[in-house]
């Protein structure tokens, strides 16, 4: 005898008289189900196995495995692995509208077998690890297809590392078959159901005909999300980061989030009332000037322990389109778990941030945006330690139907590709829900990976309450019309178990219904139709020039010194050499800095100020056009080195990475950075100003907006390469017109710099404004091939003295200010091609002043007034640009010249004419194009089109 056995025996001594007939009672419930006897019996009998007395031949009838026949046991072994596989297909997840199929693989039959076969195997043998109650195949079968094929099931099939898949079966066969609810719990949770549902049947009473896209139909989502903040809590997570579209969202606030129910009231009301006091626990519901639609704010809260340690849960703001607020959420959860207070890449903290996203069905495998942040989600410049994905699934998008929708059985089958284990549970089973997040759960805290629940259940009204679904879904709809609600569900469960009485809903109902009637008539004595309208705030209009941005000569230096610097026994790339010998000698007199160097020095005078600095975009490491070359790479060994990280002065962390061939997600992921670490200097490149046109919705409805609609504040950079240099349509223009027809209520800056010491100036004037209540984006259009021009390298002098000029003069053109006629304004490289026709010709010019708008956005309307006045003589003012006329700063910029020019001034446009493509594919037609609009500048009586 082991050990084991002798101790088991010892154990079962113990046990006399009538207590023996008891235990062999109970032991053969436990045999049959589990769940039917006490927890503290399933937890003995699992511990010591069978009573000692029961006669093995009671239990099972042990065979040999020499008596084993192999080709039955195989066939058993493969309907084993069929029903892990296959069983989720037959599974009891849907409330109404089934898809369940039945699947002939997990039957014996498909397999040659009959239950008489099933029963001559021993259980451990057919499944090494099968409780002791087990006796035979046929019970190891039927356990397994009972953990599968209930309300909840899963699928992991798709998950390949074994430590993975071996958690994930032991998890499913073994230990949540212990999870046991005690009646006070179940309690608590029907209350909570009811309190859910009386929240909404409220809503729907009392304001007729209004959109709040209801939970009703899916309202476990709550209890769930009430489950994870525990777990979270527990585990003292500082910060839960939640996303989620419409569905469901005003109970999510209500409830989970603390958003006081008379400020949602107020909202359907049009009552004043958005200053209400938030209600203890809540800390913070945000709104801009011009606002936003109810069901599109999110809110913040805090949690506290016992010991005054807090957790914060933020549910972002997101608008209507959706899942783009999922690398939002994942930016926001990084920068929580970073610590960027020391040199070097920072130092991620996964304790410190959990994340939660709830998506649509339709949503999740209809919406690209989906499949790029779970694409992030193992990627090492954007993990978030895992993210919890509750697809909320009502089975019809807004009036098309699943097999209209998707191609896949699943909604969720996107996340299979990415490796993520996929749960599907009943709506209608309130304790498989809470089953489900305790799974997920604990796999994100052990693996720190991705996991999505797929929480089916179905949609009480139309997609939104004004909207009629029997008309487009007429059986569904005649089967949700007959179902009875979760509350009902559960509380019958309940009160046939004996746990609550029949009245126990009617009068939680009551409660809750006199609760929030007492609510609505105190907000109705204060009914307004006529709010006042609100202004944006006085502090974007300050001045954001009064920063001091220069550096001294010395310091810069010490910095371009430093980044020289490289770890021991480093194996160069011995071509870039000639690279950083030239920066070597850069401040030697008659040298210029160049726009890389500039640029480093930028970052590294941030980072010596204790600024940490966040930089991503495609192959923004090296740089697309090979100047930045921030990251080198050992040539025998693949080891990366930083060249920000041996610069011993820097307070800061300086995080940069190359990011996957996204721009969507990766620009929603560093917007999500900025507004959680508003002290970090965050900074988004593309890899042409083209691809910034994936990330549009991003732009539209975050960068440029948010602030006004929910004050949410950001001071990201964003740098597009822009310029016409015969490169084609698609890698010419950044499409500054979009980002101008954006622009107002100084809703962010907007530029096109020519030297490499504005850039170094605007740079470090963006930093300075982190985290102040003037800070905004920066979109800068950045060059390509003025990156090794001489024209807009910059002598030293003008980083160590000078400042960011939005309006500068055109250089190396004497101007004669009583002779001068034609004022030339323009913005970027076309700039640069007439300094050097001019440059390049033996004319005289003193006809001509030229200035280059450097900051379109604040328009620098006093600079260029002042520029206008000190001419006397002049006749035409002209812009020129490279970009067609309906593209490019023409029609932004022209209302600005028309108030400023005099009477006696003509305003001229030189350019491409209107275009429908950005530019020529052909190069040669590009440059004689291109020549032909310098020309037309630099003649003197040849102005305009």
């Amino acid at each position: 005898m082991t050990k084991n056995i002798v101790a088991n025996e010892q154990f079962w001594k113990s046990f006399y008289g009538p207590n023996i007939g008891y235990l062999e009672e109970q032991f053969d419930l436990y045999k049959r189900d589990p769940q039917a006897v006490d927890q503290s019996l399933q937890q003995m009998f699992e511990k010591y196995g069978p009573p000692s007395w029961i006669k093995e031949s009671e239990i099972s009838e042990p065979k040999s495995h020499e008596s084993v026949d192999v080709k039955k046991l195989t066939s058993a072994m493969k309907l084993v692995e069929a029903i892990r596989r296959y069983a989720h297909l037959q599974a009891d997840i849907y409330p109404v509208g089934s898809r369940k199929k039945i699947v002939d693989s997990i039957y014996p039959e498909a397999h040659g077998l009959t239950n008489e076969d099933l029963q001559s195997i021993v259980a451990r043998d057919l499944w090494e690890e099968a409780p002791s109650y087990l006796e035979n195949g046929l019970d190891v079968v039927e356990y397994l297809t009972d953990c599968y094929t209930g309300t909840i099931s899963y699928e992991y099939d798709h998950v390949h590392k074994l430590a993975e898949r071996k958690w994930l079966m032991e998890q499913i066969e073994i230990n949540a078959k212990k999870i046991t609810f005690a009646e006070e719990n179940q309690k608590q949770l029907l209350d909570r159901l009811i309190e859910v549902e009386s929240f909404e049947n409220f809503l729907q009473r009392t304001f007729v005909g209004q959109k709040r896209f209801s939970i009703e139909g899916l309202e476990m989502m709550v209890p769930m999300l009430d489950q994870i903040v525990k777990h979270v809590t527990e585990d003292k997570i500082d910060n839960i980061m939640m996303g989620m579209a419409h569905r469901g969202r005003l109970s999510v606030l209500a409830h989970v989030l603390g958003k006081p129910i008379d400020l949602i009231f107020s909202e359907f009301h049009h009552s004043p009332d958005k200053e209400l006091v938030p209600s203890e626990g809540s800390t913070g519901i945000n709104y801009g000037w011009t606002g936003d639609v109810k069901y599109h704010f999110g809110a913040t809260r805090e949690v506290k322990f016992s010991d005054e340690s807090s957790t914060r849960i933020t549910l972002a703001h997101n608008p209507s389109h959706l899942e783009f607020v999922n690398p939002v959420v994942a930016g926001s959860t990084r920068a929580v778990q970073d610590d960027r207070s020391k040199r070097g890449y920072s130092d991620q903290q996964m304790d410190k941030g959990c994340s939660i996203l709830i998506h649509g069905d339709a949503a999740f495998i209809g919406e690209g945006i989906v499949a790029e942040t779970l694409n992030l989600s193992g990627l090492e410049g954007y993990r978030t330690g895992g993210t919890i994905h509750l697809i909320a699934n009502n089975l019809v998008g807004y009036t098309t139907n699943q097999d209209e929708g998707r191609s896949t059985r699943y909604a969720s089958d996107l996340a299979k590709g990415f490796e993520i284990p996929i749960i599907h549970v009943n709506a209608d089973d309130p304790e498989a829900c809470i089953k489900a997040i305790k799974f997920a759960y604990e796999y994100r805290k052990k693996f720190h990976k991705d996991i999505v629940i797929d929480l089916v259940g179905y949609r009480r009204y139309g997609h939104n309450e004004m909207d009629e679904p029997r008309a487009t879904q007429p059986l569904l709809y005649q089967e949700i019309d007959n179902h009875p609600t979760v509350t009902e569900v559960y509380a019958k469960r309940l009160n046939e178990a004996g746990i609550v009485q029949e009245n126990h809903v009617e009068s939680m109902e009551k409660i809750s219904a006199d609760k929030l009637q007492k609510l609505y008539e105190s907000l109705k004595e204060n009914e307004t139709v006529n709010e006042e309208v609100k202004e944006m705030p006085e502090v974007l209009s300050e001045n954001i020039d009064r920063f001091e941005t220069a550096v001294a000569l010395d310091t810069l230096q010490k910095l371009n010194k430093n980044m020289l610097k490289r770890p021991e026994h480093f194996n160069r790339f011995k071509r870039l050499d000639r690279v950083f010998k030239r920066r070597e000698k850069i401040f030697e007199a008659g040298n210029k800095i160049d726009w890389g160097v500039g640029e480093a020095l930028a970052y590294a005078s941030i980072l010596r100020d204790g600024i940490p600095i966040r930089l991503t975009g495609q192959d923004s490491e090296r740089g697309t056009f090979a100047h930045r070359h921030m990251v080198l790479h050992d040539v025998e060994t693949s080891d990366k080195y930083c060249i920000m990280h041996g610069i011993p002065e820097a307070k800061a962390s300086f995080d940069i990475h190359n990011s996957p061939l996204s721009e969507a997600a990766v620009l929603g992921f560093e917007y999500g950075y900025s507004i959680e670490s508003p002290d970090t200097l965050v900074i988004w490149e593309a890899q042409f100003g083209d691809f910034a046109n994936a990330a549009q919705v991003i732009f539209d409805q975050f960068i440029s907006s948010a602030r006004a609609k929910w004050g949410e504040k950001s001071n990201m950079v964003v740098l597009l390469p822009h310029g016409y240099e015969g490169q084609g349509p698609e890698h010419s223009s950044a499409r500054l017109e979009r980002f101008l027809q954006m622009a107002a209520e100084n809703n962010w800056i907007i530029a096109n710099v020519t030297s490499s010491a504005q850039f170094f100036h605007l740079i470090r004037r963006q930093a300075a404004m982190r985290g102040r209540m003037i800070a905004r984006p920066l979109i800068l259009m950045t060059p390509k091939s003025l990156l090794r021009n001489e024209r807009v390298s910059s002598v030293a002098k003008d980083f160590y003295e000078g400042h960011f000029y939005p309006l500068k003069s055109q250089p190396n053109l004497e101007i004669s200010e009583e002779k001068v006629t034609r004022l030339i304004v323009g913005s970027g490289k076309i700039m640069v091609d007439i300094e050097e026709a001019i440059a390049n010709s033996e004319q005289s010019y003193d006809f001509l002043a030229a200035y280059r708008l450097e900051q379109i956005y604040p328009f620098p309307k006093k600079d260029l007034q002042e520029v206008i006045e000190r001419f006397p003589s002049l006749e035409e003012i002209v812009w020129v640009q490279e970009e067609p006329k309906n593209m490019g700063a023409w029609n932004f910029i022209r209302d600005y010249f028309q108030e400023i020019k005099g009477d006696n001034h003509v305003l001229e446009y030189i350019g491409r004419p209107r275009r429908s493509a950005t530019s020529v594919g052909e190069p040669n037609i590009h440059r004689t194009i291109q020549s032909q609009i310098v020309n037309q500048v630099v003649q003197p009586n040849k102005g305009g089109n």
